[in-house]
């Protein structure tokens, strides 16, 4: 079944697409600054990717994408950074429009973080021979600083509706650590990551997911504030 990765790629991308036009979501306002946030992670995850790969800390199974590799990963890879971050920024912005009241306060957002750093920066000093996990958490760390420092908002709802987004992120990134299915879509060398896994989904995924939706949203609202339009979120 060498179409599946595509299938849920292009699944993942397809309702949300579809209800994009929604009058009372008006997501299509937020293209041109997702666009910009797609372009901006792409350029710090492909690169990446494709390091991670050459090195086998991860790799893809040729049973399950089409032959068409482009600098070393599948082009469903590719694509995975593009149609991902739109359904999980999607989701995002509907559950604002539709749950408004639902935001945590300063207080709670500090502890929040300050938590997530300790456990980060803890986990980095332990495992810092991991290189999937070294690599990841010091990201997540970098990320939530600068968030944190320039745009708190975000982080005011985030927290929450992430909680939202692991329920099709067990779906999805479960299909492709091979749950469901006869073999992994993608693998992973164990030696570099904690060996521990939510369902067949390796530990470290959720802080790659949170930081990868986390730095869409950031730099949309870097265009936002280039380009003089005002921060929603």
């Amino acid at each position: 079944m060498n179409y599946l990765y595509l299938l849920l790629d292009l699944g993942s991308l397809s309702i949300p697409f579809l209800f994009s036009f929604h009058p009372r979501l008006a997501f299509t306002k937020q293209w041109k600054p997702l666009s910009f946030g797609i372009f901006c992670s792409m350029v710090l995850y492909i690169p990446w990717d494709i390091l991670f790969t050459q090195n086998e800390i991860w790799g893809f199974n040729s049973s399950y994408f089409l032959n068409v590799p482009l600098l070393s990963i599948p082009i469903e890879e590719w694509l995975f950074f593009i149609c991902i971050p739109y359904a999980c920024v999607f989701m995002h912005h509907s559950l604002i429009i539709l749950f408004p009241k639902l935001k945590l306060e300063k207080k709670q957002v500090k502890v929040i973080t300050g938590l997530l750093l300790t456990i980060l920066i803890i986990l980095c000093f332990m495992y810092y021979d991991k290189w999937y996990t070294l690599v990841n958490n010091v990201y997540a760390i970098f990320l939530l600083l600068v968030t944190i420092k320039w745009f708190p908002k975000i982080l005011n709802t985030y927290f929450w509706t992430f909680m939202v987004m692991l329920i099709p992120f067990f779906i999805i990134n479960g299909i492709l650590t091979g749950s469901l299915i006869e073999d992994e879509v993608v693998w992973y060398n164990n030696l570099e990551n904690l060996g521990i896994r939510l369902w067949t989904i390796p530990i470290e995924d959720s802080i790659y997911a949170f930081s990868l939706i986390l730095s869409n949203l950031f730099f949309m609202e870097v265009y936002k504030r280039l380009f003089g339009k005002q921060v929603i979120d």
